[in-house]
């Protein structure tokens, strides 16, 4: 069997994000026959995605750590995760974000956001020569690696892609292309996930990262030489690049039941974890429309978090209600959510990347910033902007902050009545963050990736050291 790049898909986010975007397209065009995906996704949501790879092979991560087990890997398999509980992934996330002040306001024993979760620390002393110690075991070729993993990439893995480097479903493909001294290519999955969404391995050939602040936060926060980073733009924005014809929208408007000549405002959730009283403002917004006068009466266009399974309670108030509809969540119909973010006439979310894609579409934008209907001391929606890779949005400028639903009301009429009156603060941070939005972003990350792997290349061996800088996307 000729031996392939492995690119492995370990959570739903990134997954959308290298299919839909085109990076696996893209390599397998310019690697032809030397690409394999590997979906390390729950079973069912990879027998989803998996159709969607077209011709590239895939298989399911699943196989590769099956439960049947000779005696010795058992109980070796046993005592990793026992010592796992108390210096693995979570124990040194939580601890290395609680050293460096990420999210600590919101942070709580006992958090179902695992990352945020401060019981999760673990047993052993606060000491940073501990926390390094622990570091050096976690990504370590003396930990326990799954016999018919390390058998497969053996045979068929000749480099690995990971799409989400800090990605726990990525550690233990991480130590065994370490083990069996792979070249790596880790993607950093998002903006946000530097300060605060796990540690990163110090054992990658070459990061690929979104812009300048990312690679700032691996050197200063995680310890990567910046010559090993390599900034590429946002390979989401590729698909807002290309502008959808109103016809388009029309036709998904139409399908939901709303009338696409008139005003329609998209309300984007958050996942039930973040944002726990998102349905009683769903309820409110809902009322509030229907109080108006149908001449004057916005549309209304909810679309939960593709995380939200309980979305049909938090929305239920949506059901019946005249000039309202809501999607049923999706990370796979990105094409409806450009062509949505193109064309609506406003955006209302909390928090996360859709208040990003809002900007990055110039679409005038409410960030909601209260917790309808909950007392005082509850904080979920303004502790959700408070990370350190909100600072510089929060104080943008570039959308309307409302802390209470008078303010959103206010909001959204005033984003209705003037759509371009924040125009340049969009544009502005939109450059600052995301860079230039030019279309070529998945083609950049592609050629970091090959380059990086090519044969010869000075970074194409794990753990390698410092290179020469990599040019930036804005020298390209």
């Amino acid at each position: 069997m000729a031996r392939r790049i492995w690119i492995v898909l370990p959570d739903p986010f990134p997954t959308r994000v290298f299919v839909d975007c085109g990076i696996v397209e893209k390599l397998a065009a310019q690697l032809p026959g030397r690409v394999e995906a590997v979906l390390a996704l729950p079973e069912d949501e990879a027998r989803e995605w998996g159709p969607r790879l077209g011709d590239v092979p895939w298989i399911i991560g699943a196989e590769l750590f099956p439960a049947e087990a000779g005696l010795l890997e058992r109980v070796t398999r046993r005592v990793d995760l026992a010592i796992d509980r108390n210096a693995g992934y979570y124990p040194l996330s939580v601890r290395h974000s609680l050293r460096n002040g990420f999210h600590v306001e919101r942070m709580r024993p006992g958090h179902p956001n695992l990352f945020l979760n401060s019981s999760l620390t673990g047993r052993l002393p606060d000491s940073e020569r501990l926390d390094a110690l622990m570091r050096r075991w976690l990504f370590s070729t003396r930990r326990y690696v799954s016999s018919e993993l390390l058998r497969r990439m053996s045979g068929s893995c000749s480099a690995l892609v990971v799409a989400n480097v800090q990605s726990l479903q990525a550690v233990p493909f991480l130590n065994a292309a370490r083990r069996l001294s792979l070249p790596v290519v880790g993607y950093v999955a998002s903006w946000d996930h530097t300060v605060g969404k796990g540690i990163v391995s110090p054992h990658v050939s070459r990061y690929v990262v979104q812009n300048e602040v990312m690679r700032d936060d691996l050197t200063r926060y995680h310890e990567i030489p910046a010559q090993r980073v390599v900034v590429t733009g946002w390979p989401q924005s590729d698909v807002f690049h290309r502008r959808r014809p109103v016809s388009e929208y029309e036709e998904i408007i139409r399908g939901l039941g709303l009338d696409p000549s008139r005003p329609v405002v998209l309300v984007a959730g958050n996942t039930p974890t973040n944002a726990p009283y998102e349905g009683l403002l769903v309820t409110r917004l809902v009322e509030w429309a229907g109080s108006r006068s149908a001449a004057v009466r916005p549309q209304l266009l909810f679309r939960p978090h593709p995380r939200d399974h309980d979305w049909r309670e938090r929305f239920s108030a949506v059901l019946g209600a005249d000039d309202s509809a809501v999607q049923e969540p999706s990370y796979t119909d990105i094409e409806a959510l450009a062509t949505l973010l193109q064309h609506v006439d406003c955006v209302v979310c909390n928090a996360g990347t859709i208040l990003l894609d809002a900007l990055v579409n110039d679409r005038a934008a409410v960030c909601v910033l209260y917790d309808e209907g909950a007392l005082p001391e509850e904080r979920h929606a303004e502790l959700n902007v408070t990370g350190k890779h909100y600072e510089e949005l929060i104080h943008s400028g570039a959308f309307v902050q409302a802390r209470d639903f008078d303010e959103v009301v206010a909001g959204i009429e005033r984003s209705l009545a003037e759509p371009g009156v924040l125009a340049e603060e969009r544009r502005r941070v939109v450059a600052e963050i995301v860079g230039e939005v030019d279309g070529r972003a998945a083609e950049r990350v592609v050629d970091a990736i090959a380059a990086a792997l090519a044969p010869g290349s000075t970074s194409a061996s794990a753990g390698a050291g410092p290179v020469a800088p990599p040019r930036l996307y804005a020298d390209t």
